[in-house]
């Protein structure tokens, strides 16, 4: 009965919030008038295509004709979440070469997967280690060009109604068209290209093929680039052809033990009905093919040969007809926001901001896997993820109702449980403690940072709340249960209990405030808050499924320390003296300066989190003033702003919400093309997307019990929305 009533709660506190917004809103225009247009080969603007699951992302030929001019800017990826690569270990390194004794004056050992500084075998292990495996750039198809685009007259729209990205220019006295479309179930892309002669050009030679460069990098294994290396070497890469006839070829790809296989095929459409002009040629990495100046062209990528469709019988309209299907549907079925009927211009360039997310991260972070910070565009971090990330990648899935996508990455949670218990285990704790830095083996990657994170812990718990919340299923709580019993038990005992306060702490970790040390660190306000929030949610899981809660969870919920606080401002942990001038603007604070430096977690404990008895909402008011006016704004991240507006939107401050998520700072840049830019290393940043929806559906439809609305947004403002749930 309790079961019942629980769900029937949750599920009408859910109807309330989509009854008052009934799908009325004619969705199309909205999209549409966001669409991107490059009238230039802007290499910080280039489009992706894709389903979530891979992702190609074009220049302004709509090919990647141009990679190295790209690979400064947002480079043009080929990515799939199956495509990872590892160098040969001929060093034979091992995860336990790497582990690091830590005291935390426990009572027993900890030991943690560590970078090692000194030159040695170590030191190589941990590199090693924490580079392999990386994404795999699967290649690139373009014309043949040169390496410098040299184009006239260019017109590139992306229409993200459709998926489809349209490309007209001019090179060498010819102007082309091109369409790119993305098949939506497979590693597939369909392009229609069509050349004619420039009017103005007489010696124009139009019968001559249109010559297309299929190349296939070897990975470069690089922390942050394209993961592109371009250098032929037949000891570490063969490219081969298993057949070729004049309409296609299908190849097979050794980049030293990692194999993969490509197929294209190629058909004319317009009056020269000949397939192509020559059989295709190989030479070392790069596949040459001749075409018509009127031509469909289909490549598609497999893991294995068997996964490889017949492209003879799929033509483009084909492809084409799926991929708008697609995004009709995916469009259609979550949620959307009209930012239209308000008269303030912000508000136009926040509508841009969230569609364009919308569509970037239906794009790039809907994979079996979690998603990198730079997801499936380039490489970050060796194309790896951060578990402490997927809060501000993937929340959004659950609340603009795509709670599917959510559920097919944490199913990964369950790949990773051996593992995660298994880092447990040597800590000395209990349950299962997730990793930070991993791939799809759920490998822990050393780190001296990283490896001593905890926030990451909560993510599954709350996530699975959120999953819950979205489908309303019982086969969900039944799914997760042992996943979230598992880790809350190792947050229960990761607290400790203080017998002096009568109180349990947090110590010995290091926050999300990365500035600060694991040594030193004691009771950080966002954690506290989070495990709060989590271990409840965890209870109310174990009631749900008729389940005795755990004694000790109800423990640590009433006794866990308070918020630390001086002057009732909540600092960044226990001890850490407040800035009594504004920090230094920099990118390398030194001092006392790095204390109001990196995220400003004080204001997660409200926002992210909703309100406890651990603080106060007047505290917390005079909190964001005091960051507002002493933060080091220089080096915060993309997510960050929507996090600061998720707390002023709970405070009551709308004002102050939309000001923090539109926050004039240069980490909060969103380039033409939507991407969150960080830094020159970082020329994308999902987490910032996934934040910024993650906020705006806060500002919208508000949280458990908030009867305001849109609470998060000045009530000038006619914002109109449908399909978006509440936050906890």
């Amino acid at each position: 009965m309790k079961n019942k009533i629980g769900f029937i709660t949750t599920a009408l506190l859910a109807w309330c919030c989509l009854a008052v917004h009934a799908q009325t809103i004619d969705r199309r225009p909205i999209v549409e008038r966001n669409n991107p247009l490059n009238t230039t080969a802007d290499t910080m603007s280039s489009f992706s295509v894709g389903n979530g699951r891979f992702a190609v992302t074009v220049d302004a030929t709509g090919l990647q004709t141009f990679p190295e001019y790209y690979s400064n800017g947002v480079p043009l990826g080929t990515f799939s979440e199956w495509g990872w690569h590892s160098f040969p270990n001929t060093g034979n390194y091992k995860p336990e070469e790497v582990l690091k004794n830590h005291d935390f004056h426990r009572g027993h050992q900890e030991l943690y997967s560590s970078e090692f500084r000194q030159s040695g075998h170590q030191r190589d292990a941990s590199n090693y280690l924490r580079a392999n495996p990386h994404r795999m750039h699967l290649g690139c198809l373009g014309f043949d060009f040169g390496m410098k685009p040299e184009l006239e007259d260019v017109s590139q729209k992306l229409d993200m109604w459709t998926g489809t990205v349209s490309s007209a220019f001019g090179n060498a006295g010819f102007s082309y068209h091109v369409e790119t479309v993305c098949h939506p179930h497979a590693d597939m892309i369909a392009v229609k290209i069509s050349r004619k002669p420039q009017a103005t050009t007489k010696n124009a030679r139009a019968n001559e093929p249109i010559t297309l460069r299929f190349r296939f990098p070897y990975p470069s294994g690089k922390h942050s680039d394209d993961g592109c290396d371009w250098s032929y070497n037949p000891a570490r890469q063969d490219v081969s052809l298993i057949s070729n006839t004049h309409s296609g070829a299908i190849l097979k790809i050794s980049n030293d033990t990692d194999i993969y296989y490509a197929s294209i095929a190629w058909r004319s459409t317009g009056g020269n009905k000949k397939n192509a002009y020559a059989i295709p040629s190989i030479n070392g990495n790069v596949l040459t093919i001749a075409i018509p100046e009127s031509a469909e062209v289909i490549y598609q990528f497999s893991q294995q040969a068997n996964g490889l469709k017949d492209l003879s019988s799929i033509s483009f309209e084909d492809v084409e007809s799926s991929s708008a299907n697609f995004w009709a549907d995916y469009w259609n079925k979550g949620g959307i926001v009209d930012f239209s009927h308000v008269a303030d211009r912000r508000a136009r360039e926040l509508e841009r901001r969230v569609v364009l997310s919308q569509y970037l991260l239906a794009v790039n972070d809907c994979q079996k896997y979690p998603p990198a910070e730079t997801a499936l565009t380039y490489n970050s971090w060796f194309g790896k993820f951060h578990l402490e990330m997927i809060y501000w990648h993937q929340a959004w899935q659950a609340l603009w109702g795509h709670p599917e996508a959510l559920e097919r990455t944490l199913d990964w949670y369950f790949t990773a449980e051996p593992m995660a218990r298994e880092i447990a285990r040597r800590q000395g704790f209990k349950g299962v403690r997730w990793m930070k830095m991993t791939d799809p083996s759920a490998a822990e990657a050393p780190s001296n940072v990283g490896s001593y994170l905890i926030w990451q812990q909560p993510h599954l718990i709350y996530l699975a709340e959120l999953l819950y919340r979205a489908t309303g299923s019982d086969s969900i709580l039944h799914k997760y249960s042992r996943l979230v019993d598992e880790t809350a038990e190792f947050m229960a005992d990761f607290a400790e209990y203080d017998s002096i306060k009568g109180q349990y702490i947090l110590r010995g970790y290091i926050p999300a405030q990365e500035t600060l040390k694991a040594d030193s660190v004691r009771n950080s306000p966002f954690e506290l808050s989070y495990w709060l929030t989590t271990l409840r949610m965890a209870q109310q899981w174990r009631v749900r499924l008729g389940k005795k809660p755990v004694a000790l969870w109800n423990d640590i919920i009433e006794k866990l320390a308070p918020l630390p606080a001086q002057n009732g401002i909540y600092t960044v942990s226990e001890g850490v003296p407040l800035l009594t001038r504004r920090a230094q603007q920099t990118d390398e604070p030194v001092g006392d300066d790095k204390f109001a430096s990196d995220h400003p977690m004080p204001l997660g404990a409200l926002g992210m989190m909703p309100q406890s008895r651990l603080f106060t909402a007047d505290n917390m008011s005079r909190t964001y003033d005091w960051i507002q006016n002493y933060w080091n704004w220089q080096k915060t991240w993309g997510w960050d702003y929507p996090m600061v507006a998720m707390c002023a939107a709970r405070l009551g401050r709308a004002d102050d919400a939309v000001n923090a998520i539109l926050m004039p700072v240069a980490k909060n840049t969103y380039l033409n093309n939507g991407h969150n830019w960080q830094t020159n290393r970082l020329r994308c940043y999902l987490p910032g997307n996934g934040g910024l929806l993650t906020t705006v559906a806060m500002m919208c439809a508000g949280w458990d019990g908030c009867d305001k609305h849109n609470p998060g947004l000045p009530q000038s403002w006619d914002v109109r929305w449908e399909g978006i749930r509440p936050l906890p």
